[in-house]
């Protein structure tokens, strides 16, 4: 889809640029709270003040403190089309309501920020599409990594060249229950319950922990980086649920640590024929690489671009502070436009690309086997993976109960082909099982 960038003259330097705030959870207060508190300095930067008229909520009885009462309103549809607001920012969360909003709101003509990562993956086309028809910009920053700025090095500062990969950690909630894992040893569900406790994992985790949140923002990622329409539903998806005590410390015995990684990759065969993958799993990844040091809840977006080399941006990739801090930076940005006139760069998805199937992926693996301890196993086992065109990297036997433990690390294989690998050795005899497949990313 090619967009056609439609430019407004603006209201006039000096002219108020009047703010419908949608939702007023954690970001919608740490949003109003900054707004008001550094309004000088907003308006030095946007070149006119920017004042909030309206705070959509969903309930009027629930006491808020920190807000003017008179401001509140249930009926976030008349704020969104009242004839004094000229800039939306949704921090609602969802999509069908959301969704609504925001059409309305660019079909009037009227600029739009958003959080919303399932929104933007979900209806990119849709709402890219009435932005453009009205002229109005559509800001979403915030919805990928929160503080971290990388949806606008990805559609400005890198607009000259090609990248090729972006790989990343995207979901604060599994990074803190993989690096406490890294840390402790204790079991995914001890690190789940602290998670909780502390506040970095909802009551119910399914988004975070089944990779939805992470699928959501590569697929943002990926329709940005290669210029394609990419939808969450195009992602390949693992979680992280079945991370094992015994899965960390295998990886730190060949020098690595597991990361839930968001991965999208230009791919180009033979041919010379284009197309995408996107994809989200835990992965091993060496503890030399700099995504292996993000900590805690920390995120980190690393990129891979032919003429600027390698980038990594990094820092806090949730809570209402970081997140209000992108969602504060693309409404400097829109009533900038909206005072001086212009637009922001078009979302620049013109390209067509193919999604890759899962199983044409390269990638390096990580296999854990439970063997028999006898002569002749780890020769059975090698002849699969050579059968198969696949070389190993490196083996290890460990003594466990009941036989032993095989752990080998391929070089670079074929999804399809690891996978029928898996089937011709768990038909060993001596291999009891094939305990755990994981992939490894990063260098070699």
């Amino acid at each position: 889809m090619t967009q056609q960038t439609s430019y407004n003259t603006g209201k006039g330097a000096g002219e108020t640029v009047g703010v419908a705030l949608l939702g007023f959870g954690t970001v919608g207060q740490a949003a109003y709270r900054l707004m008001n508190e550094y309004a000088d300095e907003f308006t030095e930067r946007a070149g006119g003040p920017i004042e909030i008229r309206g705070v959509a909520v969903s309930d009027l009885s629930r006491p808020r403190e920190g807000v003017d009462p008179d401001l509140l309103t249930d009926d976030a549809m008349s704020l969104v089309l009242r004839d004094d607001i000229d800039l939306v920012v949704e921090v609602i969360g969802g999509i069908d309501l959301p969704r609504k909003l925001v059409l309305a709101a660019l079909r009037a003509g009227k600029s739009v920020v958003t959080a919303n990562k399932a929104l933007v993956a979900a209806h990119a086309d849709e709402l890219a599409e009435a932005a453009d028809a009205s002229g109005a910009d559509l800001f979403f920053e915030a919805a990928v990594a929160a503080a971290i700025p990388v949806v606008g090095p990805l559609r400005r500062s890198l607009a000259g060249d090609r990248v090729n990969r972006v790989m990343g950690i995207v979901n604060g909630t599994t990074n803190f229950i993989l690096d406490a894992m890294d840390e402790s040893g204790a079991s995914y569900d001890e690190m789940l319950a602290e998670a909780t406790r502390l506040g970095y994992a909802e009551a119910d985790p399914t988004a975070d922990v089944d990779g939805y949140d992470a699928a959501s923002k590569a697929a943002i990622l990926a329709s940005i980086a290669f210029h394609t329409r990419v939808s969450a539903d195009d992602v390949y998806r693992e979680g992280v649920r079945e991370i094992t005590a015994a899965d960390i410390a295998s990886a730190k015995a060949v020098g690595c640590t597991i990361k839930l990684l968001a991965l999208c990759e230009r791919l180009v065969d033979s041919d010379g024929k284009e197309s995408v993958s996107a994809r989200v799993y835990p992965a091993l990844v060496p503890r030399n690489h700099p995504l292996a040091s993000v900590s805690q809840s920390f995120n980190a977006v690393f990129v891979e671009a032919e003429a600027a080399g390698r980038l990594m941006f990094y820092g806090n990739g949730a809570g209402g502070n970081p997140t209000a801090s992108a969602v504060l930076g693309d409404v400097i940005g829109a009533s900038r436009n909206i005072v001086l006139g212009g637009r922001a760069p078009g979302e620049s998805v013109y390209a067509s690309l193919p999604i890759a199937s899962f199983g044409s992926i390269d990638t390096r693996y990580h296999v854990v086997m439970h063997v028999k301890d006898q002569v002749g196993v780890l020769a059975d086992v090698a002849k699969c993976f050579a059968n198969r065109g696949i070389s190993l990297k490196t083996v290890r036997q460990e003594g466990s109960e009941n036989g032993a433990r095989l752990v080998v690390v391929t070089h670079m294989a074929r999804e399809d082909d690891l996978e029928k690998t898996v089937a011709d050795v768990s038909s060993i005899d001596t291999v009891l099982s094939v305990e755990r497949v994981l992939r490894m990313e990063g260098d070699d």
